[in-house]
């Protein structure tokens, strides 16, 4: 219907103009997401692409995710095995790729522990959750070297800000959490232990996979395609103005919160690293890949019932000029 009106105004002379659609988004106020949404706000990509974007803030990844499933927004920011997970157990989720940067198991810079079974009866803090994506990596990766960190461990679930202050002061001997507050953490002397790159590419992937997306349902996506291929585009122009311009960092810097300018420079890089550059066909065979690798080691227990990605998961927008 969309080419058919933009056809007819080109016949007739006319500049056609999109009506202004609402989509509405949830977002985990201590996320990157928002970065990319201040610049399409500030650089009124929505407004170009016809869209109204009304975001709803949540503190945690969970609440946005219990969004979702409710229908009380349209798109949010999740983790990819919960995207995959909860469309096998029959919602019926999408998903498109938006970072693959990840977080770290972080101690302190003095702490003996060194391997993953030195975690053993150690206090492990995890943000996100027991379904976060970085969670479920590091046990399979843990599940290869012999080691059961969901019951070898004592392990506590928090938001990100919380698991970083448990951290800090002493409630924790190690920290699961989001690539943001692990690059706060190494500004205060704190190392790696273990990056969720590193225990990605165990399993023998050609590319980091992006481990957290755009998330919709495919009712969504059926009734309001042209909706989604519009914030798509807006997001990549973000993007392409996030790789390019050193300037527009310092714009967002404010929004950053980085405490000093080793975090700020680590913050910026790592976003521009994780910001995915590949066609999504060959995002999808690695992720494939990852996720029969989980489901061999770890079963339902950490990917669901479905031994094989779900094909359906990925979403593929329409090309251009359709």
């Amino acid at each position: 219907m969309l080419r058919i009106f933009v056809t007819l105004c080109v016949v007739l002379g006319v500049t056609p103009m999109l009506a202004n659609e609402t989509l509405r988004i949830g977002l985990q106020t201590t996320g990157t997401f928002a970065w990319q949404l201040d610049v399409i706000r500030r650089h009124g990509l929505a407004a170009k692409a016809g869209l109204d974007l009304k975001i709803s803030e949540y503190a945690s990844p969970d609440a946005g995710k219990l969004a979702l499933n409710s229908g009380s927004v349209d798109l949010a920011v999740v983790d990819w095995l919960w995207a995959a997970r909860t469309r096998a157990l029959g919602a019926k989720l999408l998903f498109y790729p938006y970072s693959s940067a990840v977080g770290s198991i972080m101690v302190r810079g003095d702490s003996p522990l060194r391997t993953l079974g030195d975690l053993k009866g150690k206090v492990l803090a995890v943000a996100g959750g027991p379904l976060d994506k970085s969670w479920l990596i590091v046990q399979a990766a843990a599940i290869r070297q012999g080691v059961n960190l969901k019951r070898e461990a004592t392990v506590a679930y928090g938001a990100p800000p919380l698991i970083f202050q448990k951290l800090l002061q002493g409630e924790a001997e190690a920290g699961l959490n989001f690539w943001n507050f692990c690059a706060r953490l190494e500004a205060q002397g704190y190392r790696r232990l273990l990056d969720v790159r590193d225990a990605q590419a165990s399993f023998g992937l050609s590319e980091p996979v992006a481990m957290v997306g755009y998330a919709f349902s495919e009712e969504f996506a059926e009734r309001h395609r042209n909706t989604i291929d519009r914030f798509i585009a807006a997001a990549q122009a973000a993007n392409d103005i996030l790789l390019r311009s050193d300037e527009e960092w310092d714009a967002l810097r404010p929004l950053m919160r980085a405490e000093d300018d080793w975090t700020f420079k680590a913050y910026r890089d790592r976003t521009r690293e994780g910001i995915p550059r590949r066609p999504v066909a060959a995002e999808e065979a690695d992720a494939r890949a990852l996720f029969k690798a989980l489901a061999s080691i770890g079963g339902p227990e950490l990917v669901g019932p479905s031994q094989v990605l779900d094909s359906g998961l990925y979403y593929q927008p329409t090309p251009s000029g359709e």
